[in-house]
């Protein structure tokens, strides 16, 4: 079982996200012994944090690996805990496109391959998307005053697939031998500093940033809000790429001009390239999401049932394409035909946009899952529960309704930026998948038509 850390470090990296595999899988060092996986971190702050946020993760890729469920030793060098011997690793084959990986006192290895998920071939095209598709495809063909590229959306209508599918087409198209593209969320661009910080390696993070990149893909740049250090940070990498003819593209949930507690000249930044906002899709463009679904999957999907799908997942594209996938299953684990009573079953368990959502029935269903009364929800109260609540409200009054950012804050007696803080601290709860996050994803999944 020589090889096992690095076939777990493989079943890794093809469900976690690129950056957080290079950011904090990477760094790690494991062998098997006996029935424990021996891990080692190269400090104590990625130690805390792969205990404290991957550790279940990394449990369950062993698992899925070995065979069975080992005994996971996970420790710091740094703490006292000696480093395992390493074999010398074989000389890698220079590639296309790079990952950056963590800034740290030492040298890291800076080429590890991207499997971009998304391409622009099975990005599906409607009036909802159609100038966000046209942009990016104009992006990628280095046109004049093309450098930088600002996607907006709500959540899961496809503003990540459209930066994957940039990435991907540049770096086919590019016929230079060695394209240095860096593709990170902007929290993992915040965790690649603070880490940088403590290993008093920021120079070297400086550089990777603002010299050695021809293309930053740098998606919900919403979670810098009020992270002034960060802020900072990513203003000056952005003014040293445009200096030096570097393009960049960025995904907010938010438009510049409704983000809060951000620095007016990196808002001024973010605005200055092209803006294209991706809004929910109509009916029509949902059949043909669906229709293409199932042609992929060579699946016979019933009109009556496409036509079905499409009237009730109505604001979510990521959520129409889970929904698909469980029907596919269940059908070919049951070896059954799809049918209306077959997706019925699996459509209890998302939210359904069949009938009119408006704000009253939004807060009515918040209060009754939460137990509040509506006076609860907008007192002062700082309170933990009252406040996920209420930050729970937002989220589906900005998913579900067209209500500005400004009408959504005053029927709470909030200003926007309070609404546009709790809202992305629930999609950062929920794409984390902490237990806090797994609670709020299960109760916005409970709103019915």
């Amino acid at each position: 079982m020589i090889d096992a850390w690095d076939r777990i470090s493989h079943s890794l990296e093809r469900t976690l996200s690129p950056g957080h595999f290079q950011l904090w899988v990477k760094p790690l060092q494991g062998c098997l012994e006996n029935d424990t996986l021996v891990l080692r971190a190269p400090n104590d702050f990625v130690c805390t944090w792969v205990k404290d946020r991957i550790l279940g993760r990394i449990r369950d890729a062993a698992a899925d690996v070995l065979g069975f469920a080992p005994r996971v030793d996970l420790g710091s060098a740094q703490a006292g805990a000696p480093m395992l011997p390493v074999e010398p690793a074989a000389p890698q084959r220079r590639i296309v496109t790079q990952q950056m990986g963590l800034p740290m006192a030492h040298a890291l290895p800076t080429q590890t391959i991207h499997n971009w998920r998304h391409q622009f071939d099975d990005f599906i095209v409607g009036p909802c998307n159609n100038l966000a598709y046209v942009a990016s495809k104009s992006f990628c063909q280095d046109v004049a005053g093309s450098d930088q590229l600002f996607l907006c959306s709500a959540p899961g209508l496809g503003k990540t697939h459209l930066a994957q599918a940039i990435g991907s087409e540049i770096a086919r198209q590019t016929n230079r031998q060695h394209l240095r593209v860096c593709y990170l969320s902007a929290e993992e661009f915040s965790s690649q500093l603070v880490m940088a910080i403590k290993a008093k390696a920021v120079e070297q993070f400086k550089t990777r940033f603002r010299s050695d990149l021809d293309l930053l893909l740098l998606e919900d740049v919403h979670f810098l809000q009020g992270k002034e250090k960060m802020q900072d940070e990513l203003l000056n990498t952005l003014k040293s790429l445009q200096n030096q003819g570097r393009r960049v593209v960025m995904t907010s949930t938010f438009l510049p001009r409704e983000l809060a507690d951000i620095d007016p000249n990196l808002t001024s930044r973010f605005a200055q390239g092209f803006m294209a906002v991706i809004n929910k899709p109509d009916h029509q463009t949902r059949l043909s999401i669906i229709d293409a679904k199932a042609r992929a999957a060579q699946v016979s999907m019933p009109g009556s049932v496409a036509e079905l799908l499409a009237t009730r997942i109505t604001s979510d594209v990521r959520q129409l394409e889970s929904c698909l996938k469980n029907i596919f299953l269940k059908s070919r684990l049951l070896n059954m035909d799809i049918s209306m009573d077959l997706v019925w079953d699996i459509l209890q368990n998302y939210d359904l946009g069949g009938g009119s959502i408006d704000l009253d029935k939004i807060i009515s269903f918040v209060c009754q899952a939460y137990g509040f009364g509506f006076d609860d929800l907008c007192s002062k109260s700082r309170k933990r529960d009252r406040v996920v609540a209420r930050n729970t409200a937002f989220y589906l009054a900005r998913k579900h309704t067209d209500l500005s950012l400004v009408d959504i804050g005053r029927r709470f007696n909030r200003k926007h930026s309070t609404v546009i803080k709790g809202i992305a601290s629930v999609e950062q709860e929920v794409a984390r998948k902490t237990s806090l996050g797994n609670q709020i994803a299960r109760t916005i999944n409970q709103l019915q038509a």
